[in-house]
């Protein structure tokens, strides 16, 4: 597993989840990680400390709270303080412009940052997200509409586009947030 690269952590916390649970970690200035459990460039184990109650450790769990509850609303409102090269950066900025119950392809994402011949580019930028869910990455589709990857498993992809009402034809819609 790869680890990722962060900025320096002040607290993490823990959220349970209908899919797993999530590791929350901020700075001062933002949120800076919220991985599952076992997704890939999950940076291990983090030596900040566990304080549930740091201001963005609190907007982060009201937000997903209310998005596992079915208010998929934009944006999220919780500061961001991400750790990546510009064009990431560009590629996560493009993600939070795709609204809930949407989905873009990796070509339409490339674009929207600015370098449309860097689609395999967006794609691994996209594949290094440090917030998914937040900067909604499981809202990129294959150029056919189909599911390609999710650093969290493609079937988290498939249920929290099921969550928002976004499940491309052809997939399995599993009943996990009754």
């Amino acid at each position: 597993m790869t680890h990722a690269k962060l900025p320096r952590l002040s607290a993490q916390s823990r959220l349970t989840t209908p899919l797993g649970p999530l590791t929350i970690a901020v700075t001062e200035l933002g949120l800076a990680g919220l991985w599952f459990d076992g997704q890939s460039h999950h940076p291990g184990v983090l030596t900040a400390p566990v304080d549930d109650r740091h201001r963005f450790i609190v907007q982060a769990r009201d937000a997903l709270r209310r998005y596992w509850a079915g208010d998929a609303s934009e944006p999220f409102g919780v500061p961001l303080d991400l750790l990546g090269t510009p064009f990431q950066r560009a590629v996560w900025m493009a993600l939070q412009h795709i609204a809930p119950g949407t989905t873009r392809t990796y070509a339409e994402i490339a674009e929207l940052a600015g370098a449309p011949a860097a689609v395999r580019a967006a794609g691994a930028a996209i594949g290094r997200n440090p917030v998914s869910v937040i900067v909604p990455c499981h809202r990129v589709v294959g150029r056919d509409g189909s599911l390609t990857g999710y650093a969290g498993g493609l079937d988290r992809k498939r249920a929290l586009l099921a969550l928002e009402g976004a499940v491309p034809a052809g997939s399995r819609n599993e009943e996990l947030f009754a």
